[in-house]
């Protein structure tokens, strides 16, 4: 017979082999509670009711300069608004931030506040573009068989239902089509069109080494319950297809969503259920990028997909001034585990048009990787990677072919996706040397430091 342990028992703890730790400097379990919204003049008399309805957030989300005074009033100075007025006018994506976000913002610092960095742009800060950037630098179309479906990997393909977001992130990687077109960037159209779907279903259909499909955008969070509905049907009706993600920035900057759109749950939650019936998985991959982005609601939030049997997945993009440092990395990922959100990957940020100054190189990601291995369990500890440019993949940030840290340039292969070619990532240019940036400004030099880069790649493989 089993012996039971009687709950009453309080047996002294055994003899400790680590130094204690006080609860207090668990960071990750700190989580901003109560009405912090009334920090914003403009939401002072908000109630809990307004603040948690998704529809409030979307009604209120700032689109615009003007707008953005209006809830900034007293809060920063002149110099700020007109900055950030300017800022929005040279951005290449659109500007949409949720009034959870910006208040979550710290006005009293708002040049230095990572999420303020990541959705609000300021002029003042704005660096020249690499000149070897692209604006589809992913190479996203050139992989397309119909219209907003890329097919790179063997066994996986992005849908790309749809081209808005509830807010737009300004390090977007398409931001060729997410959103309203811009002074910079006329955005290739990806609207919601159901016959655009019918074709991309029937590429999947007649494709039996596809399993994976990536439902993103855009965002599914803009996604009806009904469409939510139709295209996870489709899919799992598909014999092919086993694994389904719906991917959405959603629960980091409007966690209202999934506490007060019933609808739109419930239509997820189905699918969810009805891939499982099937033996298929359907998760949800998200976007969390700092710790602050995490709060008491987001816990709620995440507690209610978590009852529903739902999984979550975050990737990471890795950027200066927002996450570039192992304390801050290292919380996030703790912090995200103690939500119950899996962190899946860390990308360094893609060479995206007009944001230079959230790009970091590849070396301080190995630097942060280093340090984040070993702070957690390793199911949730997060994959660094390079989305090779021009359509290389997803690859291992370590796996590298060659590195030169004095250039800024990488070489990469990716021989399940296209075997035999380079592809090249190149570190921001500001912080290299000054003879090295007036080698990357005269166009004969550049071009001799990259085929460099590339011989010596060719030199190792052999």
């Amino acid at each position: 017979m089993y012996s039971m342990i009687s709950i009453g028992t309080n047996p002294p703890a055994p003899p400790a082999h680590k130094p204690p730790v006080d609860e207090a400097t668990l960071l990750h379990k700190q989580l901003l509670h109560g009405p912090f919204w009334h920090r914003i003049p403009a939401y002072r008399d908000i109630t809990d009711e307004q603040f948690l309805d998704h529809r409030w957030q979307a009604k209120h989300s700032i689109t615009n300069a003007p707008k953005l005074l209006a809830a900034l009033q007293g809060l920063v100075s002149k110099a700020f608004l007109e900055d950030a007025r300017q800022g929005f006018a040279h951005a290449p994506m659109s500007v949409r931030v949720s009034p959870y976000l910006l208040s979550l913002i710290d006005w009293s610092a708002p040049e230095d506040d990572p999420l303020r960095i990541q959705f609000i742009p300021l002029a003042s800060h704005r660096l020249p573009d690499h000149p070897n950037l692209e604006l589809d630098s992913l190479h996203e179309r050139a992989d397309a068989p119909v219209p907003g479906l890329t097919h790179r990997y063997i066994d996986k393909a992005l849908f790309l239902p749809l081209d808005t977001c509830p807010v737009y992130c300004r390090f977007c990687t398409r931001s060729y089509a997410v959103g309203v077109d811009t002074e910079e960037v006329e955005k290739v159209p990806l609207g919601v069109n159901e016959e655009r779907w019918r074709q991309a279903f029937a590429y999947i259909a007649s494709r039996p080494e596809l399993e994976d499909i990536v439902v993103s955008g855009g965002d599914a969070y803009n996604l009806r319950a009904s469409q939510i509905t139709l295209i996870g049907e489709a899919l799992l009706a598909l014999p092919n297809i086993r694994r389904i993600r719906y991917a959405t920035k959603g629960p980091a900057v409007m966690p209202q969503k999934i506490l007060s759109d019933h609808e739109w749950l419930d239509a997820l939650t189905r699918i969810v259920d009805r891939g499982r019936t099937l033996h298929k998985e359907v998760v949800i991959h998200t976007h969390f990028n700092h710790p602050n982005e995490i709060t008491g609601i987001t816990e709620d939030a995440m507690n209610r997909l978590m009852e529903r049997g739902i999984t979550v997945r975050n990737q990471t993009v890795l950027q200066r001034r927002v996450n570039d440092s192992a304390a801050t990395m290292k919380l996030l990922v703790k912090r995200l585990g103690h939500v119950n959100v899996h962190p899946y990957y860390v990308y360094l940020h893609d060479l995206v048009k007009g944001v230079e100054d959230l790009r970091t190189s590849l070396d301080t990601a190995l630097a942060i990787e280093k340090q984040v291995r070993g702070t957690t369990a390793g199911f949730n500890t997060p994959t660094f990677v390079v989305d090779a440019p021009g359509g290389g993949g997803k690859r291992d940030a370590h796996s590298f072919e060659h590195y030169d840290r004095a250039t800024g340039i990488s070489v990469y292969t990716s021989p399940s996706v296209h075997e035999g070619t380079q592809y090249l990532y190149f570190d921001p240019i500001q912080p290299l040397a000054a003879e090295t940036r007036a080698r990357w400004a005269s166009p004969p030099a550049r071009a001799a430091m990259i085929e460099g880069a590339l011989a010596a790649a060719r030199a190792r493989a052999r």
